[in-house]
């Protein structure tokens, strides 16, 4: 599911959103057996926004 989806979410994290990739290394560290919470563990860090959280979620409904 969300899992074959990493290397194109981090794409979309780092081009379409802008964030460091220190913010996505973290995140990554956080979730590192779940990757598919990795939006979620983004926006508990505050590493991201609501709205950012929302378009990462619609960037994933984007390859459905």
């Amino acid at each position: 599911m969300y899992i074959e989806r990493i290397p194109q979410t981090i794409q979309f994290l780092k081009e379409g959103l802008m964030l460091p990739q220190e913010s996505i290394d973290l995140a990554l560290s956080k979730s590192p057996v779940d990757r598919h919470v990795l939006p979620i563990v983004l926006w508990q860090y505050g590493l991201v926004t609501l709205s950012q959280l929302d378009a990462i979620y619609d960037h994933f409904d984007s390859y459905v």
